[in-house]
């Protein structure tokens, strides 16, 4: 248990140094993204290195948390959007698949970046917890402005891919909170920290309220790049 002056603070002085680096690193990712675009094969070859690079600064993280959640299942379980969030990011940059390219551009732009802007975090620098809290909550997000930066966007089939992943692991998940008391996904409850669900109201409304904007703004981030396309 951390004393309260060894506690992670949001918007704290590690924090803006977190954001700090993420904010440098989206900038570079924007520029190198936009530099590959006249470029497929080079294009093709860093994504499959960026993919390698988040399994291998991801996978070891996440594989300590199954073994934790095995004995811890109520907190321990990688059941988190981003826990999946960092695995779509590697295997849509190792294969190219445009599905999972948009499940990773809607997934790390709006929910995994949540992460980043108001973590759940008690783990503080320099505790391994702490790295790989932020590790796989940034990979994903830096992926995915890597993908915007070279345009590659998503197809509403793309779209309503994700619309049915979401829900699909929604339902799973809420399903098994209600049987084991966990709050994954924080479906069923709010997170510790101050977020934007404390702006939607209390549970289980802003679940539904959530729904519903995510779906509007997902659509509204697929237009952009599909205006001469039918829906």
């Amino acid at each position: 248990m951390h004393t309260a002056a060894r506690r992670f603070v949001v918007f704290g002085p590690q924090h803006l140094l977190v954001l700090t680096v993420f904010l440098a690193g989206c900038a570079v990712l924007l520029v190198l993204g936009a530099r590959l675009r006249a470029r497929p094969e080079r294009q093709a070859r860093v994504m499959r290195v960026a993919g390698v690079v988040v399994l291998v600064l991801c996978g070891p993280f996440e594989l300590d948390d199954v073994i934790v959640g095995v004995r811890h299942p109520l907190t321990g379980l990688p059941l988190q959007l981003c826990d999946l969030g960092w695995l779509v990011a590697c295997v849509a940059l190792l294969t190219g698949s445009r599905r999972l390219c948009a499940l990773l551009y809607f997934w790390g732009l709006t929910l995994c970046i949540q992460g980043v802007i108001t973590p759940d975090l008690d783990d503080v620098f320099p505790q391994l917890q702490f790295f790989g809290f932020w590790v796989r909550h940034i990979a994903p997000v830096w992926a995915a402005v890597l993908l915007v930066g070279a345009r590659i966007g998503p197809t509403w089939h793309g779209f309503r891919f994700t619309v049915l992943v979401t829900t699909v692991w929604a339902v799973g998940v809420m399903g098994l909170n209600f049987v084991i008391g966990s709050n994954y996904g924080y479906l069923n409850g709010k997170p510790s920290v101050h977020s934007a669900l404390d702006l939607l109201g209390p549970w289980p409304w802003y679940v539904l309220v959530e729904v519903v904007l995510v779906i509007g703004v997902w659509a509204l981030m697929t237009w952009p790049w599909n205006r001469s396309r039918p829906v």
